[in-house]
């Protein structure tokens, strides 16, 4: 396993920054993890209950069910099914219909508090823990290959909580809860900082995140407040370059 201590300072060339501007909200109780389903055209989210539910983008409610876990803490895509964490060490795969898609099992290099994921193309796990605070890449079957330290970064990345990856430039979204910076942090596909902003203007206590490519959007969760948060969205690029094409989305609108 390499550990990696990345310096925080900015990529050597000028970039145009993220940008982000609110689009709307919805309640929802206690909201943890989320997930785009391009699919559904809908969002998967665990609440940190025994259950996942799966909602429309106005927050219509279409699918509801368990696992063999003690609660559902973290989810993400996972191929043509999800993966959920109890945040505990223990892990299950199942498919969008709620069938186990084999037994709980757990990572031999991951022991801390998994509070997100990302699932990458080639079935390599990405993790974010709070306890210690962290970036994980993990293979499915267990080996960790590298780690990063949030307490590396300027500012210190302290609390991490969920995290997105956008399939169209590689970069990473990953928020720090209200203990943190309640910010977003976004980072290049290897885990170099590209900038911090901060969320206070939108709610407190950042849990989750979900990126829509296809519309430009991306979705938060926020615990205080209980409520996720839209966002039209733009990730950061080279300065002079054209922000990325979003590409197909889903046929429902």
């Amino acid at each position: 396993m390499r550990r990696l201590a990345l310096a925080a300072s900015l990529a050597a060339l000028p970039v145009q920054a993220l940008e982000l501007r609110l689009s709307g909200f919805y309640d929802l109780n206690r909201p943890a993890s989320l997930d785009y389903d391009p699919g559904f055209c809908g969002l998967w989210i665990a609440n940190e209950g025994p259950e996942t539910i799966l909602v429309t983008l106005d927050g219509l409610e279409l699918r509801r069910f368990g696992s063999d876990l003690y609660r559902i803490k973290a989810i993400s895509l996972d191929g043509d099914g999800l993966l959920v964490s109890d945040g505990s060490g223990s892990y299950q795969r199942l498919s969008k219909d709620g069938a186990a898609r084999g037994a709980p099992f757990q990572l031999a290099g991951v022991r801390a508090m998994t509070e997100g994921i990302a699932v990458d193309d080639d079935g390599t796990l990405i993790l974010v823990e709070d306890d210690p605070a962290r970036i994980l890449w993990v293979t499915p079957g267990g080996e960790v290959l590298r780690e990063i330290d949030g307490n590396s970064y300027e500012p210190r990345l302290t609390e991490p909580q969920g995290i997105a990856r956008d399939p169209r430039t590689g970069h990473l979204l990953v928020v720090d809860d209200w203990e943190g910076t309640n910010s977003l942090f976004e980072l290049d596909a290897e885990g170099r900082l590209l900038g911090v902003t901060p969320l206070i203007q939108y709610g407190r206590d950042p849990e989750g995140i979900a990126i829509r490519p296809g519309a430009n959007l991306v979705f938060m969760a926020f615990d205080g407040g209980a409520r996720i948060a839209a966002f039209d969205y733009v990730p950061t690029v080279a300065e002079g370059a054209e922000p990325p094409d979003p590409g197909a989305d889903c046929a429902i609108s």
